[in-house]
């Protein structure tokens, strides 16, 4: 039950004072929240039915790629998202500065929408960098991802003739289940009750557990849709007769339909030999990042101590002394410059001197020791593993309340406030101790509807997710315990290191070398003495079902060893960092897509058959994008041709007639599904950089 915290609210950020906003009785406790548990189950009324070809379940930039590429191909797309942006990572979440690798980015070698985007950014500003920042070529307003992406989904519609029906602040509560089909998805859509404040006044922490309610509330009015198979000529009785994509965050509708999949660290193993555990660990994944912006002003802003800011003050650091320095953290994601052009072709070492900031520059934070909230232990965790959710009766029938932890939402937001206040008026880094760190006075926090975040609490409309629930592909001969991405698949590691030769038991380490041995791997298994002698292959894994590409350095933001992450002298996870590196271009196999028991449900981004160590790469923009292109079509194709996307694979290695005609389709289309001169053969893949 709601209960009233007060009168009213005064949304103060961190000293600086916003306008009172009266929302009486509006805000659940947090522990109202903790011990919220599932409702007993109940037919909930329905509002609305809409038809469907495909059942996009995320907004973000992978299923806006589903979207865009399904509409072009003449769909009916329903595209559902819990915020009101489009865009995830470049919008809502507020990482609007596009992560990519030099050789594929000097190609520009990407899908026809990633394309799109970038040119529509150019476009806008008159520079794809308009905020001039170090990080990437492109630092934007995440208001302004939302906008481009929409504007392209619109078009994309009106040139294939699709029909995109859109679901802003929309979540799916739960899924009808006939066998191995999807039928049908129930989903709850909000709106402000009378005389509630405006959408995106309170943070995340305080409404998710409201948006999955069936019931209205102080807060919210729901509508309840059912989502279900559009009738269509080109549908036969023997193959499904529409598509659910789930391309949440974290890996929701993979949850909440109960597929087998896996959560945090995989275990040590041939595969996975950089793994810092000889078991399983789902509570430990990668950190969270509730982003804001701030903005440089000319004159020092009065910065009152928020009242949670000591609770924190422990955990906040530039982390290493070569990054200490104000200028470089706040110019490398600065999303807006008043003069971008003072910040072409300058070496790096300008980034830290004072006047590398400008009076009017806007800076996007997201740091690993600052606003990244990286919890690891069963009491903090903030996706809770499948026994979490089965012990508070999230899988039962309507009992789905998003598969997230409140409580750690709330630690994450209270995280990030704490950082702009440290940025501008902390003394003392916690990992490198006293006179590293200064006041930097002259900056305000930016708030309120119309700021770059577009919420009233500063903080990104959702938080950064870097991991979700990880799908475990369908069994075969080679992969009996199901198809999984491995470390050893796409890390350019050296596997003869001391630390494997002595870590690894003899078997497992011959194994390791025979599996990234390539085509002399079968004489390291049948000669224990060769496992020394052999050349590790300079390529990813090959596969003969890809759909897409993706190429990113395996990039960690660790978990933290005790729980609350802000413990003084707390520490990452031990061993975390060492699956850590440069990667090989890598594919996206439609196997890691297609989960276990269902035959019309498709899995997009973060979500896909990934280890925990080839996660951190395949998590990046261009390959979310990538990976929903790949999903739109596959719809498309197994609807036009009567087939399920598993029959595309399911007689591999041997040759599979249709998948080679959907291959081919993307490359047509502009959608590559290999890297140029990549290929078993060659020895190069060294130069992508």
């Amino acid at each position: 039950m709601l209960r009233s915290l007060a009168k009213q609210i005064h949304l103060s950020v961190l000293g600086v004072i916003l306008p009172v906003v009266t929302v009486t009785s509006y805000i659940t406790p947090i522990s109202d929240r903790l011990s919220a548990r599932a409702q007993p189950a109940r037919s909930p009324r329905i509002d609305r039915q809409v038809e469907c070809d495909i059942l996009v379940a995320g907004g973000g930039l992978a299923g806006s790629a589903t979207a865009y590429e399904a509409l072009l191909a003449g769909r009916t797309v329903c595209l559902t998202e819990l915020t009101d942006w489009v865009g995830g990572q470049i919008s809502s979440q507020g990482t609007s500065a596009l992560d990519e690798r030099a050789t594929q980015r000097q190609l520009l070698f990407y899908d026809r929408g990633y394309k799109e985007l970038r040119e529509r950014i150019e476009q806008r500003y008159g520079a794809l960098n308009p905020g001039g920042c170090w990080v990437s070529v492109a630092c934007f307003m995440p208001k302004d991802g939302h906008e481009i992406l929409t504007a392209m989904l619109q078009e994309a519609a009106r040139k294939g003739n699709g029909k995109l029906e859109w679901f802003p602040n929309t979540v799916i509560k739960d899924l009808e289940i006939s066998g191995s089909q999807i039928t049908g998805a129930i989903a709850i859509s909000h709106q402000p009750a009378a005389g509630a404040p405006p959408l995106n006044t309170l943070p995340l922490s305080q409404t998710i557990i409201d948006s999955y309610t069936y019931d209205n509330s102080k807060l919210f009015t729901k509508t309840i849709t059912k989502f279900v198979a559009k009738r269509s000529p080109d549908k036969q009785a023997s193959a499904p007769n529409w598509y659910v994509v789930d391309a949440t965050e974290t890996g929701e509708l993979v949850g909440l339909a109960d597929v087998p999949y896996r959560l945090g660290i995989d275990p040590l193993s041939y595969l996975e030999p950089s793994s810092s555990s000889p078991k399983p660990d789902p509570y430990c994944t990668q950190g969270f990042t509730y982003t804001f912006t701030m903005e440089a002003t000319a004159e020092p802003q009065k910065h009152e101590v928020p009242d949670f800011y000591t609770r924190y003050a422990p955990y906040y650091s530039y982390e290493l002394k070569n990054l200490a320095s104000f200028p470089f953290v706040f110019t490398y994601r600065r999303i807006f410059t008043p003069q971008p052009d003072k910040f072409k072709d300058i070496d790096i070492g300008f980034y830290k001197k004072d006047e590398a900031v400008l009076v009017g520059d806007i800076s996007m934070q997201n740091w690993t020791w600052g606003n990244d909230y990286r919890p690891g232990t069963n009491k903090d965790n903030l996706i809770y593993s499948r026994d979490q959710l089965k012990e508070n009766g999230q899988l039962q029938p309507g009992g789905w309340l998003g598969g997230l932890r409140a409580e750690t939402l709330n630690q994450g937001e209270l995280l990030a406030k704490g950082y702009f206040y440290w940025l501008t008026t902390g003394t003392t880094d916690s990992q490198l101790g006293e006179g590293f760190k200064k006041p930097y006075p002259n900056h305000r926090y930016l708030s309120g509807l119309d700021s770059p975040m577009g919420t009233v609490h500063g903080l990104s409309k959702h938080p950064y997710m870097r991991e979700g629930r990880r799908i475990i592909g369908r069994p075969n001969r080679i992969y009996p315990d199901g198809f999984t991405i491995s470390e050893i698949d796409i890390s350019r590691r050296d596997y003869n290191d001391e630390y494997y030769r002595t870590t690894l038991a003899p078997e497992v380490y011959r194994r390791l070398k025979a599996a990234i041995a390539g085509l002399e791997g079968y004489s390291v298994l049948l000669n224990p003495n060769a496992a020394d002698k052999v050349k590790r292959r300079s390529r990813s894994t090959i596969y003969p079902d890809s759909v897409g590409i993706g190429h990113y350095a395996i990039d960690f933001h660790p978990c933290m060893t005790q729980t609350p992450v802000e413990t003084p002298g707390n520490t990452e996870r031990a061993g975390e960092r060492r699956g850590g590196g440069q990667a090989y271009p890598f594919q996206i196999p439609l196997r890691a897509m297609i989960p276990q028991k269902l035959d019309n449900m498709l899995v997009v981004g973060k979500s896909i058959a990934t280890s925990h160590i080839a996660a951190a790469a395949y998590r990046v923009h261009s390959f979310e994008w990538s990976s929903g292109v790949a999903a739109g079509t596959v719809a498309d194709f197994a609807l036009t041709n009567g087939i399920a996307p598993y029959q595309l694979v399911d007689d591999l290695p041997r040759s599979e007639p249709q998948l080679e005609q959907l291959r081919k389709r993307l490359e047509r289309d502009g959608n590559p599904t290999a890297f140029p001169d990549t290929s078993i053969f060659n020895n190069t893949w060294d130069t992508w950089k």
